[in-house]
C-alpha cells in the first residue's frame, strides 16, 4: 500500500493506544452533559444532503447519534449503507460512486461528506472523482497523510484484508487535497493513527486543519467535534472560510501545528 518514497511515521505511543478506550468513555460522559446546550448553539442548516462514512470496522451504527444530532440541524442524513467497513474490497467503491449519483438526483444538490478515519479517505476520494456532486469533505481523524501505513495501529489486518496490489484506490494521490472544501479534524491524542497523517499538507485555499483534544475512537461522539461538524456544514462553500478561533472557541480548539 506504501510506495518506496513513503516516509516511516512511527504509530501512537503505547500509552496514547492503551488509553483509548477509557479517553472515549470521558468523551461519551462528555457528550451526554452538553447535548441540550450543543443543540442550542449549533447553527441550522440549508436542508442539504449529507452523508456520514464510518471508520474501519465500524458501521452506520457506530456514528447513528452523530447523525440524529446533524438530521435535527435540518439537514436531509444519510449513513452509507453498506454495512461494516472493511474497506475498498468486493466493489464497496462502485456501491459508493452509485450511492453519490442516486442522493444527488433526488435532491439535486452537492452532498456533504462527514468521514471518521478510513470513511474519511473514502470521503475525499469520492470529492476527487465527482467534485461536482461533493459539497465539502470533513474527516475526522482521517490518516490520509504519507507515512500512513506505518503510522496506524490497524495497519496490518487493514492489509490483510485489503491486499496492496488490489487497491482500486491510486495511492500517490490520496494525501492530495480533493478540489472542494476540506476540513480535516485531528487529535494529538490520537490512540489508533499517528495524527501527523491527518493532517493536510499542502492544501488548496479552501483546505484546513482543526485540532481537538480526544481520542480516536470517540471522535463520533465527542461534543467539541458535534460542534465543529455543524458549524462546517453550514458554511456555503461560495463563500467559504476557515475556521475562527476566536473568544470561547480557542478553549476547546487549540492552535493547529503550522
Amino acid at each position: 500500500m506504501t510506495t518506496g518514497l513513503e516516509p516511516m511515521v512511527p504509530p501512537p505511543s503505547a500509552l496514547l493506544s492503551l488509553t483509548e478506550a477509557h479517553r472515549a468513555v470521558i468523551e461519551i460522559i462528555s457528550l451526554n452533559l452538553s447535548r441540550k446546550r450543543l443543540r442550542k448553539i449549533a447553527p441550522l442548516g440549508d436542508g442539504h444532503p449529507v452523508m456520514v462514512l464510518p471508520g474501519f470496522m465500524g458501521d452506520d451504527g457506530y456514528n447513528a447519534a452523530m447523525r440524529r444530532f446533524i438530521g435535527g440541524l435540518n439537514y436531509a442524513v444519510y449513513g452509507w449503507g453498506l454495512g461494516r467497513n472493511l474497506g475498498p474490497r468486493g466493489g464497496v467503491l462502485e456501491a459508493l460512486q452509485e450511492r453519490i449519483h442516486e442522493l444527488h438526483e433526488r435532491h439535486d444538490r452537492p452532498i456533504s461528506l462527514v468521514g471518521h478515519s478510513l470513511g474519511g479517505i473514502f470521503a475525499r476520494e469520492l470529492a476527487r472523482e465527482y467534485p461536482d456532486k461533493i459539497r465539502q469533505v470533513i474527516s475526522l481523524g482521517s490518516p490520509f497523510g504519507r507515512g500512513r501505513m506505518s503510522a496506524s495501529v490497524p495497519a496490518r489486518l487493514f492489509s490483510a484484508l485489503n491486499p496492496p496490489q488490489q487497491l482500486p484506490i491510486d495511492q500517490d494521490l490520496i494525501h492530495e487535497a480533493p478540489p472542494v472544501p476540506v476540513t480535516s479534524i485531528y487529535s494529538k491524542g490520537d490512540g489508533i493513527v499517528n495524527w501527523q497523517t491527518t493532517r493536510q499538507q499542502d492544501g488548496h485555499d479552501r483546505s484546513e486543519n482543526i485540532r481537538v483534544r480526544g481520542s480516536h475512537c470517540g471522535m463520533t461522539l465527542n461534543p467539541v467535534i458535534w460542534y465543529l461538524v455543524a458549524e462546517r456544514l453550514a458554511t456555503d462553500p461560495e463563500q467559504w472560510q476557515p475556521f475562527h478561533r476566536a473568544s470561547w472557541r480557542s478553549l476547546f480548539y487549540p492552535s493547529p501545528e503550522s
